[in-house]
């Protein structure tokens, strides 16, 4: 059976990706911080197809924890879909944001890909997603060190599709702008100022069953009115 990582698939973009494969069969591996959250996860799905581990992949030891696990498994799919979004501006945001936004955001994709790529690579066969951003190739006010570590994301990805393509493994960067997560709570969003996140599920599906001579480098998606002003 196939098997996929989503990491953070509890809420947001990461639960409709899990969603979306588990339904067409797939074995998930999923992590996050909150613990309730995994185990409401669980109970939702009853289902032996899904695993889930306590991490906080901002942290070194929960990334090395989770890494020895997957090293343990037979993956065929990586979502790195971690991150979190701290508002501010370089010159004023509070020591300590840009180190948080890279270990959370850059880091963890990074240490998690180089744990699974060997498998990867003596397969030549399987599919790296990274959950980018629009803030990714386009800064913006108050977006500070998110801004920051999102273009270095976005970069990191580019040099491993440039490293796998002799191995089969096909990488692909996903770029979505506003989508209706719980970070976006209490935001007054009309509809069309924002996606669901089941649009970008349905788009990494659609990614990965081209075949495996073709692969999508790159998506980048908004919301039908475009970024808010």
């Amino acid at each position: 059976m196939s098997k996929i990582v989503i990491t953070g698939g509890t809420k947001g973009i990461g639960r409709a990706i899990l969603a979306k494969f588990w339904q067409e069969g797939w074995e998930v591996i999923t992590c996050a911080r909150n613990e309730k959250d995994l185990s409401a996860l669980s109970k939702n799905y009853q289902s032996e197809r899904i695993e889930t581990f306590p991490a906080d992949l901002s942290k070194k030891e929960d990334r090395t924890a989770f890494c020895n696990i997957l090293k343990e498994k037979k993956i065929d799919i990586l979502i790195n879909n971690t991150g979190t979004y701290i508002p501010g501006s370089i010159h004023e945001e509070d020591e300590g944001v840009l180190q948080t936004m890279i270990e959370t955001n850059l880091y963890s994709a990074y240490d998690i890909s180089r744990a699974v790529i060997p498998q990867l690579k003596s397969k030549k066969s399987g599919h790296i997603f990274t959950l980018c951003s629009t803030a990714s190739i386009i800064p913006y006010i108050n977006g500070g060190s998110y801004c920051i570590s999102k273009f270095a994301l976005l970069g990191m990805n580019k040099v491993l599709r440039e490293e796998m393509k002799e191995h089969g493994v096909r990488v692909t960067s996903i770029l979505p702008g506003v989508t209706k997560t719980a970070s976006w709570d209490g935001v007054d969003l009309e509809e069309g100022q924002y996606m669901n996140p089941e649009d970008v599920a349905e788009t990494i599906w659609s990614a990965y069953k081209l075949s495996k001579h073709s692969v999508i480098e790159e998506i980048i998606m908004r919301p039908q009115l475009g970024d808010l002003d």
